[in-house]
């Protein structure tokens, strides 16, 4: 339906990106172990003549094409999978038990690459493009960017300018989604572990009973958003799990709170975390209580370049027009590591449709696929892109 947008140097490699996508698909790898799938990259990318770097991160892949002298533009797709069983009928489904593509990254690597491929055979553009194919986006075992960005990535690769594309699915095939500014919320992972004084449950007032303390807090908690937080602020605090004692007439000796914490906002997140810490001591401390807060390895909030989203923007409306932008994007309180990226370097994450109606499955879902109708139209925005950037 959109054979006329595509390059046509991606149509004739159109079939051959649908099969590696689902090649990729059939065998998903976790986060930190995406050996076979970063095998794969590694040999089409030298195959088109990429000076190709491996080592950082573990299971990282670095493609870099030099074309003369001119900008350096950082192109960004992710290699891992989720540790979801998938439902589907399909032939190419995960052939790995408990593993499956559920975000997408099988088809965000295969349009790189498509990308990758035609802009090694047409190279009507100067300057310099680096390729990261970047392991576990999704955190599982820390975050892949954050340790690319520890290993020194962007002293041994300098780009001015990075982009990175997730498929979205509700929004139509065809269309893309740009906001600039704060585009993804920042995340937080805490434990919150109460110790008060167990015993029996007949006899109450010798314990101090953190199940009881722990649920004031849960509501305690839950008043940090409304009386901190302006109201035009997004922040979110949700109490995911409470875990406590095993017996019904058992007062145990404590209780955890496990939370996540979302924000659209640096200064917000800050306080939030403030708030938290300081609700959780002194809260549980009018119990006779006392609470420790671990604060794990967060997300920071993802934050598109002004101009970087303006350029993105330029070249999808010369492309499809009007009709190949999304409209009133609004940010989304899902949260990827390209934000660590943006922090450092300027650039744009950006959302491509996967469908919309009933067919369209919500990610890290097991129900979930990539819409392979979208390839072409990623991997030409990606061509389009370097040849506007790299003009």
């Amino acid at each position: 339906m959109h054979n006329h947008c595509i390059a046509p140097g991606i149509a004739a490699i159109t079939p051959a990106m649908v099969e590696l996508r689902r090649a990729i698909h059939r065998e998903p790898e976790l986060g930190f172990e995406e050996f076979a799938t970063r095998t794969r990259v590694i040999e089409h990318l030298q195959k088109w003549g990429y000076e190709v770097h491996q080592g950082l991160a573990g299971t990282a892949v670095v493609g870099t094409l030099r074309n003369g002298p001119g900008p350096s533009l950082g192109l960004r797709a992710e290699l891992d999978a989720l540790p979801i069983e998938e439902q589907s009928e399909q032939p190419w489904a995960s052939t790995v038990p408990g593993k499956m593509h559920a975000c997408g990254h099988d088809g965000h690597t295969a349009m790189l690459l498509a990308a990758a491929c035609e802009l090694a055979r047409e190279r009507n553009w100067r300057g310099t493009l680096h390729l990261f194919f970047q392991p576990a986006e999704e955190g599982h075992g820390g975050s892949g960017a954050k340790r690319m960005l520890d290993e020194g990535v962007f002293e041994r690769f300098p780009c001015d300018t990075l982009y990175a594309l997730h498929n979205s699915p509700g929004m139509a095939v065809g269309k893309f989604g740009v906001l600039a500014g704060p585009r993804m919320a920042s995340t937080d992972s805490l434990t919150i572990v109460i110790r008060g004084k167990g015993g029996h449950g007949a006899m109450p007032d010798k314990t101090i009973d953190p199940v009881v303390v722990g649920a004031s807090l849960v509501l305690a908690l839950q008043t940090i958003v409304s009386r901190n937080v302006p109201p035009d602020e997004t922040a979110i605090i949700t109490v995911g799990a409470f875990l406590a004692g095993d017996a019904a007439n058992v007062i145990p000796g404590q209780a955890e709170l496990r939370l996540s914490v979302r924000t659209l906002n640096p200064y917000i997140r800050r306080l939030l975390l403030e708030r938290i810490q300081a609700t959780a001591e002194l809260h549980t401390l009018g119990y006779g209580a006392t609470a420790e807060v671990r604060f794990g390895e967060g997300y920071p909030v993802l934050v598109n370049d002004a101009n970087a989203s303006q350029t993105a923007e330029r070249v999808i409306l010369d492309w499809l027009g009007e009709d190949g932008l999304a409209a009133q994007q609004k940010p989304i309180c899902a949260s990827d590591d390209f934000a660590f990226w943006l922090e450092q370097v300027p650039g744009c994450y950006l959302l491509i449709g996967n469908g919309e109606g009933s067919g369209s499955c919500e990610v890290h879902n097991p129900g979930y696929d990539f819409n392979d109708l979208a390839l072409p139209l990623g991997a030409t925005f990606w061509v389009r892109l370097t040849q506007h950037f790299l003009a």
